[in-house]
């Protein structure tokens, strides 16, 4: 397998960049640290590609010829009707022999990514292909399968109905997303296949259907045990692919920003460690609003007060007896001679408990 990266480059635009330079040395986080390890370091991307032309989009010429089907989470039984769906449309593109159904699937183990696609024609034998490389994520591995997939079942035939079952739907979308991303190599690529093939023929489409593994869906699970068994040996040398490096790197810095939040004082000797539900401390993350934001961030006066509480900068008894011990410290439930974080937290009958 071997996937290019353009040497074209783009500066990004980033609010970092309206900062002064006191304000971001003020700043501490992943944020900035990650912006400076890749100041000077670019995903590939051909935003002057004819396929990404507003004249010569697929999304704006062929928008009836493609769709996506997901799982409706709000139905009940949902999951077990879509199954059923998923059945009837092998059943289907196994009788009809303008059908392709290609079945794909990705994964990693140690730093090698495995994708494997079953390709189901009718009257013809499955046609199974597997592609390996080191250092890339799982995402631009299903791009390229869908690439080869879509290569070879217009091969076949070139007026067809081509089915793709994945369990990486967001990369799927990925394809018809117009705006500058990392993988528009793979998506200019699939853009122009498709293209073609829907101007070839009227009744060309192509169809992407979600099966995430935990569906177990029978022939999505053949093709999921594969990939999990298969074990390659890495070839080397081998480049690094900015999504994986990208990674790498935030890797790295969380896990040295976890050390440095556990070893020392960076945090602050008044830091209130916030719990899980097994009384683990909860470690910071930098992804889906982190481990605290998510709980808070919806709300800008909620999270004032969250984070009064856990830097213990807040109008109570504690702090004006470090700050201001002239001033009255005492709780004014009556039972304290001091109103610590604790003792609001935890026993203030002023709070109910809460």
């Amino acid at each position: 397998m071997e996937l290019s990266l353009s040497s074209s480059t783009i500066q990004y635009s980033s609010s970092l960049g309206f900062l002064t330079r006191h304000q971001r040395d003020l700043i501490k986080g992943y944020v900035v640290d990650i912006d400076n390890r890749f100041n000077e370091v670019f995903p590939s991307f051909v935003p002057l590609h004819p396929e990404f032309s507003p004249s010569h989009r697929v999304i704006d010429t062929f928008s009836d010829c493609f769709s996506f089907n997901l799982l409706s989470k709000q139905k009940d039984n949902s999951l077990k009707t879509y199954i059923h769906q998923l059945d009837n449309v092998a059943i289907k593109s196994s009788s009809i022999p303008l059908h392709a159904l290609i079945i794909m699937d990705a994964s990693i183990k140690n730093n090698i990514t495995i994708s494997i696609s079953h390709m189901h024609i009718h009257n013809k034998p499955i046609t199974k292909t597997l592609h390996h490389v080191v250092h890339v994520m799982s995402t631009e591995a299903e791009l390229f399968t869908i690439r080869y997939g879509i290569n070879q079942a217009t091969s076949h035939n070139e007026n067809l109905k081509i089915i793709i079952i994945t369990d990486s739907i967001h990369a799927t979308k990925k394809i018809f997303n117009p705006l500058s991303h990392s993988y528009q190599v793979h998506a200019a690529s699939i853009l122009s296949e498709l293209y073609n093939f829907f101007l070839h023929h009227q009744v060309n489409s192509i169809e992407f259907w979600e099966c995430p593994s935990h569906y177990n869906w029978a022939l999505h699970k053949v093709v999921d045990k594969e990939t999990k068994d298969f074990n390659p040996i890495p070839l080397f040398p081998c480049k690094m692919f900015w999504d994986f490096s990208k990674k790498r790197e935030c890797d790295n810095i969380a896990n040295r920003w976890k050390m440095t939040f556990q070893v020392s004082n960076f945090k602050g000797k008044q830091f209130l460690n916030l719990l899980d539900s097994d009384d683990n401390i909860i470690e910071p993350l930098y992804i889906k609003d982190g481990s605290w934001l998510k709980f808070f961030g919806h709300s800008n006066s909620l999270c004032d007060r969250a984070s009064r509480v856990i830097t213990n900068h807040a109008p109570i008894g504690e702090y004006r007896l470090r700050f201001f011990p002239r001033e009255e410290f005492k709780c004014l439930c009556g039972l304290y001679p001091i109103g610590t974080r604790c003792h609001i937290l935890h026993k203030c009958r002023r709070f109910n408990k809460y």
